[in-house]
């Protein structure tokens, strides 16, 4: 993908194509980009149902025609009865079957936050169309989804449910272009149409969910669903020289890409593709995963307050002024995992919005909840059986998020929805994105084609170092290992490095987006 996709009526970006259709289509009838963007994350828990689902947990930033910007925070806590004495014998948490499914699943709250101070004009039943004729009729397999359910299939279907009845279904992991067909969600999309969102949580649906978690070992009850809320905190902000930026509040690592891009504003750098410029987002990387991972967790929990760090130009320079333009800071450091689904809509209006859910790891926890066939997520897994401090397990507590989709609102008005997903790759990403295109003005596609970059580990990697995919240069990456970074290579357009995309709404109406070439997606504009 070469050429910034533009329009003036409405565009979608998702790294699926039909959830990216179904999204435009909802634009199309009339409906807001919140809308859209509803209708994106049911259709991607069909159509990608080992990257996300309605079991999973979803935050929104909400750019409004008037210039407001808010979020939408639908992150599930942990079960009232959801304490340490569960794992008596155990260092960590299972990141596989019941006992990793400790968490609500936020998801479909959001959703119906996001909808309720919205200018709706379109009915849930119609947002929730695509998605119920998909998951009845079947989607076809991806080459990525295949590959995930090879790679996977061993551990997963060893977990009660019915995830070898769905996604086994002739015996064996379902091959590239087989279809795959989900009658039980279908029918869980169709009470949710007919019954509202919130049946999710206070009716029948919950009713269903709660025992079919309880018969499969999960200790997540009726109670804890009901006791669900999806929450508007105000928005995290930072200004760099090119616009104002925001991401999630905590329990989210929204901070710690906004303090990527606001480290790296106070560094020189003359070339998209010069070593000022990658070795300076790298360091940057390093000094915010370092505030990340001793503070960021539940805000109920925190010692410290990221709004207040990034008001402070004097702690910024402290910080900026750790990183040393020569030399890599030795690395690895402790990092977090996981994997998600971005995407973002923008309608004529002016709204832009930018959104990402997940199930944390590939398929979750692996429970596939048989009345619903929900595929119920494993955030939990992240605790830790700690007595106290950072990420400790307890009842009710919100767990630790690396979920941070990207927004800015530029000095001359335009609007830009970014993100991606790929665990700590999140915020890496997004800082190789934005750059490119503010600072170095690079064309929006071209930004997100462009060679990037990881360092830690995503999608269950264990490796912690510093991955460049081998389009970059290769004098690049000699100034790189020389400059003390531990270097892998990777192939081209590896999807470890995320599947990117990002929309800019101009002032004039005008509409650009970018789709990830490592994904299945598109830019779906009208």
């Amino acid at each position: 993908m070469l050429n910034t996709p533009r329009s003036r009526q409405g565009m979608v970006v998702a790294p699926h194509h039909l959830a990216a259709q179904a999204g435009r289509d909802i634009l199309r009838d009339g409906g807001t980009a919140v809308e859209a963007c509803v209708t994106v994350a049911a259709t991607l828990a069909v159509v990608y149902p080992h990257m996300t689902g309605i079991g999973g947990d979803g935050f929104w930033v909400i750019a409004e025609p008037d210039g407001h910007v808010h979020t939408v925070d639908a992150c599930g806590a942990a079960g009232q009865a959801v304490d340490q004495t569960l794992y008596k014998g155990m260092t960590t948490i299972p990141w596989r079957g019941p006992l990793a499914a400790i968490t609500v699943a936020g998801t479909v709250s959001g959703w119906a936050a996001a909808l309720k101070n919205d200018a709706c004009q379109l009915p849930v039943a119609r947002l929730l169309r695509d998605a119920i004729t998909l998951a009845d009729e079947g989607v076809v397999i991806t080459a990525g989804g295949a590959e995930v359910a090879a790679a996977k299939g061993t551990e997963l279907r060893a977990q009660p449910g019915n995830y070898a009845a769905i996604f086994e279904s002739e015996g064996r992991p379902m091959l590239e272009g087989e279809i795959l067909r989900q009658p039980a969600l279908a029918r869980s999309f169709v009470r949710l149409a007919e019954n509202g969102l919130d049946d999710f949580y206070y009716g029948e649906l919950a009713d269903a969910i709660a025992t079919d978690l309880a018969a499969l070992g999960s200790p997540l009850s009726r109670d804890d669903l009901a006791d669900h809320r999806a929450l508007t905190p105000a928005p995290l902000r930072v200004r760099v020289r090119e616009a104002m930026l925001f991401n999630t509040a905590p329990p989210t690592q929204g901070i710690a890409a906004l303090l990527i891009l606001a480290l790296f504003d106070r560094i020189e750098a003359a070339d998209a593709d010069g070593f000022a410029h990658i070795h300076g987002l790298i360091e940057a990387t390093k000094q915010a995963f370092l505030w990340r991972d001793r503070y960021c967790g539940d805000p109920a929990y925190m010692e410290s307050d990221p709004q207040l760090l990034l008001d402070n130009s004097s702690a910024l320079v402290a910080m900026a002024s750790d990183i040393d333009a020569h030399r890599a800071l030795p690395w690895p450091h402790k990092s977090a995992l996981g994997d998600t689904t971005w995407f973002a809509a923008a309608d004529k209006r002016g709204q832009v919005v930018s959104c990402i859910q997940s199930t944390y790891f590939e398929f979750g926890s692996g429970l596939v909840l048989p009345e619903t066939g929900i595929v119920w997520q494993n955030r939990g897994a992240g605790f830790r059986l700690a007595a106290h401090g950072w990420n400790a397990l307890r009842p009710r507590r919100r767990p630790f998020h690396t979920l941070s989709p990207g927004l800015a609102c530029f000095n001359d008005g335009r609007v830009m929805a970014y993100g991606t997903m790929g665990g700590e790759g999140q915020p890496q990403t997004q800082a190789a994105v934005f750059t490119r295109y503010a600072r170095f003005g690079h064309a929006l596609q071209a930004s997100v084609t462009a060679p990037r970059w990881l360092l830690g580990r995503t999608w269950g990697e264990e490796s912690t170092s510093l991955k460049l995919e081998d389009r970059f240069d290769p004098a690049l990456i000699t100034a790189l290992i020389a400059a003390g970074h531990v270097v892998e290579l990777l192939p081209a357009f590896s999807p470890i490095v995320g599947h990117a995309g990002a929309i800019v709404s101009h002032r004039s109406g005008l509409l650009e987006g970018a789709a990830d070439p490592r994904a299945d997606g598109i830019v779906a504009a009208w």
